[in-house]
């Protein structure tokens, strides 16, 4: 009795993954490498890890770790499952979104033809070109040369109609790009509907609102892509391939454990039974209660540079992709301070912190992934940099 008393506190923490972490919680793993936690004032991005993985998650990958299954018929079980939460015809896991994009496109420049799909990157017979607009380009171009495609630049719809061909194997749309290009979502699917050429729309980064999930296949794109672990919150090298069934269907064979050209892009038991727990978590979550969450840390920041003689702050909330609310912090440099070195002052701290830099005088901060006093931290911070 008095050892499992004892053993209760450690079992209830084991319960409860994340529980009271922050950046400031000593980790014995990472200092083990010589590397500090960091607060994340970006948001969901790749380069700090995505997200933080919700117990929920946590479990139904530790549970999946402990069998074995075969790939094939588990990514067709949980596939099926998430196109029913998500309103979808048809859905897969890949392992992100880049890889959600190669085999998108493998999918579409093999139309389901196994010989053609052998035949990737080669162009003999395949309709091999990729159209996008100028505006789109955002280096994700790789993942679809990589399996072959020549990709083919335009910037009105004039140019758009003019450049599909007998060589067009797909129209590809940056979602986060919307404003920017001349062509709008509803007209680029209406063409590719009637060439009969299908349409990707890579929406990775914009999960939120959760209605997005099943917007845009109810607009008429043949495949959407979402990020696994950002909003979502899953596995970090996890992504949702949505869409036409013929087309989901003709990008399993293309991903590992097939012999495909997307061999190499293995998603495991794991990330596919997390990444669902994840999708059914995120459709049923307090989505407005998280909002007053997230308000109450820009609030937070906000209220700690008060007084701060030059300085202006504002809540920010991006147009498109991540649209959660932000803090905006300015000021004049000529009184010594660039945005540069604030940055720098930022990330020499302890624990060091993270925000972005859109330009001269300005600071963006993401308080999405904060957690616990870590808002307060970096608006103490943001204080002491800018008042010294």
């Amino acid at each position: 009795m008095i050892q499992l008393s004892a053993a209760a506190p450690a079992a209830a923490a084991a319960a409860r993954p994340n529980s009271g972490i922050t950046a400031a919680t000593p980790s014995a793993l990472y200092a083990g490498l010589g590397i500090r936690p960091v607060i994340n004032g970006v948001g969901v991005v790749t380069v700090l890890g995505g997200s933080i993985m919700p117990p929920e998650v946590i479990r139904a990958m530790e549970e999946a770790s402990r069998y074995f299954i075969p790939l094939p018929e588990l990514q067709k079980k949980v596939g099926a499952r998430i196109a029913e939460l998500l309103k979808a015809p048809a859905a897969m896991v890949t392992c992100g979104a880049a890889s959600a994009i190669a085999v998108g496109t493998a999918a579409c420049l093999s139309e389901g033809d196994a010989a053609k799909l052998r035949r990737l990157p080669g162009r003999e017979g395949i309709r091999y070109e990729v159209i996008q607009q100028k505006s789109h380009r955002s280096g994700y171009e790789h993942q679809m040369e990589s399996v072959g495609a020549k990709i083919v630049t335009v910037e009105t719809r004039a140019e758009l109609e003019s450049a599909i061909n007998e060589r067009t194997g797909m129209l590809f749309f940056l979602n986060k790009a919307e404003h920017d290009g001349q062509i709008k979502m509803e007209e680029f699917v209406k063409i590719g509907k009637a060439r009969g050429v299908p349409t990707m729309n890579d929406a990775a980064s914009d999960a939120t609102p959760k209605e997005n999930l099943w917007k845009y296949t109810a607009l008429g794109f043949d495949l959407v892509i979402f990020s696994g672990g950002k909003a979502l919150r899953g596995p970090q090298s996890s992504g949702l391939l949505l869409g036409r069934k013929d087309l989901i269907e003709a990008a399993h064979p293309a991903m590992s454990p097939f012999g495909g050209i997307g061999r190499g892009m293995k998603v495991g038991k794991e990330e596919m039974c997390g990444l669902l727990a994840a999708v059914e978590r995120y459709v049923k979550i307090d989505h407005e209660a998280e909002w007053k969450q997230l308000e109450a840390r820009v609030a937070t920041i906000r209220n700690a540079l008060k007084g701060v003689k030059g300085v202006k702050t504002d809540r920010h909330i991006p147009v498109i992709a991540n649209e959660v609310p932000h803090v905006t912090v300015e000021w004049d440099e000529s009184r010594g301070l660039t945005s540069k070195t604030a940055v720098e002052k930022l990330l020499a701290g302890d624990p060091p912190i993270h925000v972005q830099r859109p330009g001269a005088r300005r600071l963006l901060i993401s308080v999405w992934m904060m957690r616990g006093d870590e808002p307060a931290v970096v608006g103490r911070r943001l204080r002491e940099i800018l008042t010294a």
